[in-house]
């Protein structure tokens, strides 16, 4: 017996079973007051017992849509996790597949305390109005909350008083009010407990989380997956909040002949698979079933490229450790280490220095150095098209990165380098200029094959220009043009998603929720390592044009046509 679910056990969860026994109930409670006490107190201490012997629910689907509701085991585990939350005062998210009963939970645990707890006071929130209350709609959670007290014999409902976004016990003073999502959702009230439904759609999610923080101790988010850049998930990565999840395979009906695929590596049954055959799109199915995060996201890089690629070419790195340097910013020991920043996937020689019979390019992209996220320096040997070195920390500030940068770049024989220049890019740069390193690359138009630099030192990012470089990063990846063997860079490439406006961002630096967490992955590798990749194939093509053929010539005019042909046909 569960001590907080003392009398559940009575009731059959057979489902002919259970109706008779609810007959049965029902028929010998109507006439006696004392058997609809003592039902009405055995309630009050057990919700899966109130639930499962007066509780029902509605599903337009099917023939009879009237449907008492009999609670699965997962639902059981669900109900008492919830209820348990309200009663400590503490945030609980449900991540769920469709179809899983969770709003319909939700709504049960909140109204278990509005009819048997005086002077509770609950809010029910979803992202737009109608969702909330909605006259006739059944979507709509105060139609569910009026179908669950219409639904119960007339000695356990509560005398309610009902208005829009409005629900009042006139019995004991509980209330419960709705609200969409707005940012100022619930600032100034104070409540037992909220429920944020569908919170994953939810656009300004970060300000409802804002505002209903002072609100109550006690949050619900129920959701199912929609990728990572929304308020949803940073809670759900939130140690502190209890996460209840409900994939469909715990659902009984669902996962009748439930069997293994080696092939997607993951569990199918005969209703997934036609629920695959249904949808539209495979993001369709991480959404709604997978509870699939990164599926769930529209993907920029192809993830089975990546799969492959990754299976190919992902090695651990050769050596792991600090490169020294004095004050003249002149390269000295490399010092192996476990805790190093730098990783290289290259051999150093006696003197500790990289092979010197080829040329080097370094990139980087520039943090602030706060531990909001990392800078990265990366290196390539443009010999084999390899990528050779990767130093990342959040905690290196822009000037002195820069003065590492330059560092490398010496210790690589005198390396061309490139840098993001946006935001502190700037101050990286005037840490390269004040060296007086010039091997370095400056502000250029793109397009041609013999593109003319000006004295800006640094690539400017813009929304077009960033496309066109993370796109040309992504086309070298499916060739194999460039080796990569840095797996911490190669899943960063797995979260980068298409935004709503036309970009393309890495599904957590599109999140601000919060900007001190050292050490959080912003996709920061992927444009070091696209960058060096767009400085070592402009380097190449300049040669390739400039040393068959004179510049000014009809063959390389010709060229220069030609490959800005292909660039546009690959777009």
């Amino acid at each position: 017996m569960n001590p907080k679910a003392p009398f559940v056990h009575l009731v059959p969860k057979d489902r002919r079973k259970n109706i008779e026994f609810r007959r049965k109930i029902l028929r010998l409670a109507h006439a006696n007051r004392e058997l609809q006490h003592i039902l009405w107190l055995m309630c009050s201490h057990d919700p899966l017992f109130c639930i499962n012997t007066f509780g029902w629910t509605y599903d337009p689907r099917k023939k009879v849509n009237r449907i008492p509701f009999i609670t699965y085991a997962y639902q059981d585990d669900a109900i008492l996790t919830l209820v348990k939350a309200v009663e400590d005062g503490e945030d609980a998210l449900i991540e769920k597949s469709r179809d899983m009963g969770a709003s319909w939970l939700c709504l049960y645990a909140f109204d278990w305390f509005f009819i048997f707890q005086p002077m509770t006071s609950f809010l029910l929130v979803s992202r737009k109005e109608d969702l909330v209350d909605k006259t006739e709609d059944p979507d709509a959670l105060m139609w569910k909350l009026d179908f669950l007290h219409e639904n119960l014999p007339s000695w356990l409902r509560p005398n309610v008083h009902a208005t829009k976004l409005h629900r009042y016990n006139m019995d004991n003073g509980s209330t419960i009010d709705g609200s969409s999502t707005t940012g100022d959702v619930g600032r100034g009230g104070r409540r037992k407990a909220c429920l944020l439904d569908e919170f994953a759609s939810v656009d300004d999610g970060h300000a409802v989380l804002n505002a209903t923080r002072d609100m109550t101790n006690c949050r619900l988010f129920n959701s199912t997956p929609k990728g990572q850049a929304n308020a949803f998930y940073d809670m759900r990565e939130n140690p502190g909040v209890a996460n209840l999840r409900m994939h469909w395979t715990l659902h009984p009906e669902k996962a009748q002949g439930l069997y293994y695929s080696d092939e997607d590596q993951k569990y199918r049954s005969p209703w997934y698979d036609k629920q695959c055959e249904r949808a539209a799109h495979p993001m369709e199915i991480a959404q709604e079933l997978d509870i699939d995060y990164l599926g769930s996201d529209y993907q920029f890089f192809d993830e089975l490229v990546l799969k492959a690629y990754r299976a190919e070419h992902i090695r651990p790195p050769y050596m792991v450790g600090e490169l020294g340097y004095n004050e003249k910013l002149e390269p000295e020991d490399f010092s192996e280490g476990p805790k190093g920043r730098m990783q290289l996937w290259m051999y150093l020689d006696t003197k500790d220095e990289p092979p010197r019979d080829r040329k080097y390019t370094v990139a980087a992209d520039i943090a602030t150095g706060t531990g909001a996220s990392n800078s990265v320096i990366v290196a390539s040997d443009d010999l084999t098209q390899e990528k050779v070195l990767e130093f990342v920390s959040p905690h290196v500030e822009p000037y002195e990165l820069g003065k590492i940068a330059v560092v490398i770049a010496r210790w690589l024989g005198g390396a061309y380098m490139i840098w993001e220049a946006n935001g502190p890019g700037r101050t990286f740069g005037r840490a390269v200029i004040e060296s007086g390193y010039r091997n370095i690359y400056f502000r250029q138009e793109d397009k041609g094959l013999t593109p003319k630099p000006s004295d800006v030192p640094g690539w400017y990012a813009t929304k077009e220009n960033k496309l066109d470089l993370l796109g040309s990063y992504r086309k070298v990846l499916k060739t194999g043009e460039f080796i990569n063997r840095s797996r911490e860079a190669l899943n960063e490439c797995s979260q980068y998603v298409f935004m709503a406006n036309g970009t393309v961002a890495h599904s957590r630096s599109a999140n601000t929720i919060d900007p001190s967490g050292a050490r959080e992955n912003h996709g920061d590798r992927v444009t070091a390592d696209a960058l060096c990749w767009k400085a070592t194939r402009g380097r190449k093509q300049i040669e390739k044009v400039a040393r068959p053929v004179p510049v000014r010539s009809f063959e390389a005019r010709r060229r220069i046509r030609r490959h800005e042909r292909e660039e546009k046909q690959y777009w």
